[in-house]
């Protein structure tokens, strides 16, 4: 007795090729994060203006979410091509020892993301309109 086994959809191959090509760049831009932070932590430490300071935590902000962003797609390459598909593959790839690592670094990048946009970067105070 012969099972139908569907193939792989397109949509999926491509996805995961775009996938693989843009977790290349994951060692990259984690490095340019941590420079980042490095600058944010250095300006914190010289007492920087407040726009000085917001500027860093921008810049920060962005890398963070460039790593972020190159880590999910490394994630998702390596559950594997049909997991772009099917829901319980992705949660059997999640399971393997590489699928944890990458799920954990992905929760790792996005908790220091999240924290720094609740407390990291500075507010400027709006301008009070003065009273007629």
């Amino acid at each position: 007795m012969a099972f139908f086994r569907p193939s792989v959809s397109r949509e999926a191959e491509v996805r995961h090729h775009a996938d693989q090509e843009v977790g290349k760049s994951f060692p990259q831009l984690v490095d340019r994060a941590r420079a980042a932070e490095s600058e944010l932590r250095r300006r914190q430490a010289a007492r920087a203006g407040v726009p000085e300071l917001r500027e860093a935590a921008l810049a920060y902000d962005r890398a963070l979410t460039d790593a972020l962003r190159a880590a999910e797609a490394a994630q998702r390459a390596t559950l594997g091509v049909k997991a772009y598909d099917d829901r319980i593959r992705r949660r059997k790839g999640r399971a393997t020892p590489e699928g944890a690592k990458w799920t954990q670094e992905v929760d790792r990048l996005r908790t220091l993301r999240e924290a720094n946009r609740l407390t990291g970067i500075p507010r400027v105070p709006r301008p009070v309109p003065a009273a007629r």
